[in-house]
């Protein structure tokens, strides 16, 4: 695998990721993110910056699909 292939592999997999941590939020106010990462806030920290830059990777691509 290519980082041609990778890239968009893992970007969506952060984007869906931050999907549903932010449905549990909204739904049970359970931050799963903080849960799972909470005693290393650098790495929770880490984890919201990614799924966001992953956001914004994959902008380009949601056009593509309209």
């Amino acid at each position: 695998m290519t980082i041609k292939t990778l890239l968009p592999t893992i970007s969506t997999i952060l984007v869906i990721i931050g999907a549903i941590n932010w449905g549990l939020v909204g739904l049970f106010h359970v931050n799963l993110v903080e849960t799972v990462l909470g005693s290393v806030p650098i790495l929770a920290k880490l984890v919201y910056i990614l799924v966001g830059l992953s956001g914004l990777y994959l902008i380009p691509t949601f056009k593509k699909t309209l």
